[in-house]
């Protein structure tokens, strides 16, 4: 079966798209699999579907590269928000995207013709345990003690409607994510698994972040890990609330505001190219 895609990427997090309104996907977990590897196929985080949905503008189906299947991706929306767009699809500055989270709203900045970036509406934070999950006791999990390979941290732990375990360090860049990311998810704390943010905080309104993704490894950019490092920080004392926070990561900067309800994540949506693959 040959397939039309369309390779994306968000501030560095980056998926090969498939428009399932014109085309049907079969197993679209091995297809993460095959084409992310970045040696042996397109390269990319994973895979993002595009289909038509009863409730919003379209629906949207992630799998990272291990072909495992995520809820949410906040990069990966902005730049389905752009396809629509772009592609004549749904020709509104104002979208609503149906995911495994919920349906979400996208604001669209447009220029020249074309998407350039978007502001999505990422649902309210909960730092509930069991909506994490993680377990630990309390209300809510912030700046807890855990001991995690032989190193004891302190956690604060946010679901936006996927986990995330926000951790604060003094020199992020110095950290070994690829040997980290593996102990926290191992560590038993986590029955669903969980993205892990180190965080270094630089100001009132700037933090600095990496972050190993469950199912794909240290990734440039984390658009929910974005916001459940900003909430984490607020949580923390190390930032305002209401105010816009900007989240450094190695594929660029986003910006988030943790506002009377929800989280506001604002960043950029990019296309780099289409093809055709055989699967």
């Amino acid at each position: 079966m040959k397939y039309q895609f369309v390779k994306m990427e968000g501030c560095g997090n980056d998926y090969l798209y498939f428009d399932c309104f014109a085309q049907p996907v079969a197993d679209p977990a091995g297809l993460a699999r095959r084409f992310a590897d970045r040696h042996f196929g397109v390269g990319g985080d994973g895979v993002i579907l595009i289909l038509p949905s009863g409730v919003a503008d379209a629906r949207m189906r992630i799998f990272n590269a291990d072909g495992s299947e995520g809820k949410m991706c906040g990069n990966g929306v902005r730049c389905v928000g752009k396809y629509l767009y772009d592609s004549g699809r749904c020709k509104r500055t104002d979208l609503r995207i149906e995911t495994g989270s919920g349906v979400k709203s996208l604001q669209l900045a447009v220029a020249g013709g074309a998407v350039r970036g978007a502001t999505v509406g990422m649902g309210p934070p909960d730092l509930r345990p069991a909506a994490v999950p993680v377990l630990l006791q309390g209300e809510r999990v912030v700046n807890a003690p855990v001991k995690i390979g032989g190193r004891h941290w302190r956690i604060t732990c946010v679901s936006m409607g996927n986990p995330h375990c926000v951790v604060f360090v003094d020199r992020v860049e110095e950290l070994d994510l690829e040997a980290l990311g593996p102990l926290f998810e191992g560590s038993g704390l986590f029955p669903e698994g969980v993205n892990v943010e180190f965080v270094q905080p630089l100001g009132e309104r700037a933090i600095k972040m990496r972050v190993y993704e469950r199912g794909s490894g240290e990734t440039l950019s984390c658009g929910t890990g974005a916001c459940a490092a900003a909430v984490a920080a607020v949580a923390a004392g190390h930032c305002p609330r209401g105010e816009e926070i900007t989240v450094s990561l190695p594929g660029g900067r986003l910006q988030v505001c943790w506002g009377e309800r929800e989280c506001y994540l604002s960043g950029p949506a990019e296309t780099v190219f289409g093809g055709q693959l055989e699967w």
